[in-house]
């Protein structure tokens, strides 16, 4: 048995998603775009599942384009946003603790020419709306800012950065990575107000290999992919029927138990802050408020690969950051301007609907015997 508390870097897949990916590639599994009958079935499929999604983000089912993940919704959104105001600027704002799906190609656009404003956290991982308003110039073209942070929890300003943009009647689209905060803290993106929104099936209980980006209705905006014409004609390619029909079941059952899902996980939160005082004194909570399903701890002096690997062998997971930084430091925890031992023993504890009061004792046990068992770094 293990205990499983990296949801931030992916979760595991609803029977019920399973089950309609199956469904999908084994019974349904025309080309939607095919014209006999078998194909209009597909197409009809594919209308009804993007209609579920577009329910559970709260927007119009032909304001959402499904890609194949959330990367490639983000790079999308940053690369089409410049191609659509390119004679409008060369600036770029963002904030300096987005996902690498958002920094590389502003680091990549960089040598091309463009100027980045990458907005600096406090300690507790925040950016305030006047941050936003003092960096903003009239040659700005894009903002992307997540809602939620990956690696710390922390809730943007999101809303509030739209009405900065609007108010000085900057030419800037406005994109959000949501791929954190989908199904996690209530939003809409009409509520935002944002031009464009990314999101993920696989932390949502859906396979990997599926996403979308949400297109404000009007928006004329480029193609990612030109060819067949499939996705309204912005990104040809013939639809992943499975992976979309799983990326619905799992929309679905998430916004029908969404309330009692960040009820429990915020209680459950609550919960390991309070046992880990109690059972692990040496241990201390880096951002408390935020998301409810993100817990960023540290166990100052310690190494956090060692300790990774220390709970791994006792069956319990959890990550150092983001997955995708393969044990490379953090830019997050780096960007919080963390004392050296604090950053050097930082840990991201991600829960789920499905995570227990039995996972987080086993956890709390397996940090408390890591203090015990493991000597303190000198550096």
């Amino acid at each position: 048995m293990f205990h499983y508390f990296d949801n931030a870097a992916t979760t595991q897949v609803r029977p019920e998603a399973a089950r309609a990916a199956l469904e999908a590639m084994t019974a349904g599994w025309g080309n939607p775009s095919s014209v006999y009958s078998f194909g209009r079935e597909a197409a009809a499929r594919v209308r009804g599942w993007r209609a579920d999604v577009s329910a559970a983000l709260g927007c119009q089912p032909e304001e959402l384009y499904f890609t194949s993940c959330g990367t490639e919704s983000d790079n999308w959104a940053v690369y089409g946003s410049l191609e659509a105001n390119r004679r409008k600027g060369k600036h770029i704002l963002t904030t300096a603790i987005e996902h690498a799906a958002v920094l590389e190609p502003c680091k990549a656009l960089e040598a091309q020419g463009y100027e980045v404003t990458r907005l600096q956290p406090d300690s507790q991982g925040r950016i305030s709306p006047r941050q936003v308003a003092d960096a903003l110039r009239p040659d700005t073209v894009l903002v992307s800012m997540m809602l939620v942070n990956n690696e710390v929890g922390s809730i943007l300003p999101v809303r509030e950065a739209v009405q900065s943009v609007r108010a000085a009647g900057c030419p800037a689209l406005i994109h959000c990575d949501a791929i954190q905060g989908f199904l996690k803290v209530p939003f809409t993106p009409r509520e935002l107000g944002v031009d464009l929104l990314s999101v993920s099936g696989h932390k949502i209980h859906a396979p990997k290999g599926v996403g979308a980006l949400y297109i404000r209705k009007g928006l004329k905006f480029p193609p990612l992919l030109r060819g067949g014409g499939q996705e309204g004609g912005l990104r040809s390619g013939t639809e992943a029927t499975g992976q979309i029909a799983a990326f619905a079941a799992a929309a679905k059952l998430g916004r029908a138990s969404m309330e009692a899902d960040l009820a429990r996980m915020a209680q459950l939160k609550d919960y390991l802050i309070r046992r880990l005082g109690e059972e692990v004194p040496r241990a201390k909570v880096l951002v408390e408020d935020g998301a409810p399903h993100i817990l960023p701890v540290t166990l100052p002096g310690y190494k956090s690969e060692v300790v990774v690997r220390l709970l791994g062998d006792r069956g319990i997971c959890l990550s150092s950051g983001s997955a995708c930084h393969k044990g490379k430091p953090s830019h997050v925890f780096a960007a919080l301007n963390l004392p050296k031992g604090e950053r050097d023993g930082a840990l991201r504890v991600s829960l789920s609907y499905d995570t227990t009061r039995e996972d987080a004792d086993a956890l709390i046990l397996g940090l408390k015997e890591a203090a015990g068992a493991l000597f303190t770094s000198l550096s």
